[in-house]
Order: structure tokens, then C-alpha cells, then sequence
């Protein structure tokens, strides 16, 4: 498995294990009250799970399988800036909610995510291509 994938399924599993915790806290908060604001921890528990965990398992399992043309992946550098964006943007985004930041805080979370999967796409747009069967019939 290339490194990229390996970085992006590890990355998404710490996300996975905090995102359960910080529900199972909820889940406990809700049923035996610890602490009012442990209610605070809902953005992160949202962030983690759907960004944090299946966005970026996907993009690692995307990038392990998707074609390769002539042995090679292409430029690894789009695929590791997505890396980078993408935990950036999760963090930003989910505990800047949680922990009240500025809006431009979240903001610049959102933007991080957006910029990974146009990082991302860089790299996987080339590797997308029709089979030459298909190819030869339109």
C-alpha cells in the first residue's frame, strides 16, 4: 500500500476512535449529567466522523486503487497537500465550534477541506480514464 493511503487510513482512524469517544461522552452526559458543557463536543463528534474518518478513507483507499498508468501514481506532492488540508480543515472546523471560536476560524476550516479535494483531484483526475473498449465505441 503506497504511503499516502497508509497516512490517510491511520489519520482516519484516530478520527474514528475520537469522534466515538466524544459521542460516547454525549451519550453518557445524556443519560447520567456530567458537565453542561460536554454538549459542546457535538461539532467535533460531526466533524470527525463524516470528515475526519469517511472523507479521508476514502481518499486513501481512492488513492491506493485507482489506476495507475505506466507503474506510476503521478505527483505524490497534491495528494500529501491534501493530507495536510484536509486534518487542517477537520480541526479548525470541528474544534473551532467546539471550543467557540471566531467564525473565521471555521471558515478557514471549510476552506482547507475544499482546497484538500481540489488537491486531491489534481492528483486522481488524470487516473480516471475509460477503458479503450469503451472508448472505441463513442
Amino acid at each position: 500500500m503506497p504511503r499516502p493511503s497508509v497516512w490517510f487510513i491511520r489519520s482516519a482512524l484516530i478520527h474514528l476512535g475520537l469522534g466515538f469517544t466524544f459521542g460516547g461522552l454525549l451519550l453518557w452526559n445524556k443519560g447520567v449529567p456530567i458537565h453542561p458543557l460536554i454538549w459542546r463536543l457535538l461539532p467535533a463528534h460531526m466533524e470527525f466522523l463524516l470528515v475526519g474518518w469517511t472523507v479521508q478513507l476514502a481518499m486513501g483507499v481512492a488513492y491506493w486503487i485507482l489506476p495507475r498508468f505506466y507503474t506510476e501514481r503521478g505527483d505524490v506532492q497534491p495528494v500529501w497537500l491534501a493530507f495536510v488540508l484536509l486534518n487542517a480543515g477537520v480541526w479548525l472546523a470541528g474544534m473551532g465550534a467546539t471550543l467557540a471560536a471566531p467564525d473565521w476560524v471555521i471558515l478557514a476550516g471549510r476552506l482547507c477541506e475544499v482546497a484538500a479535494a481540489g488537491a486531491f483531484a489534481v492528483n486522481a483526475w488524470p487516473r480516471v480514464k475509460p477503458m479503450a473498449a469503451e472508448a472505441s465505441h463513442r
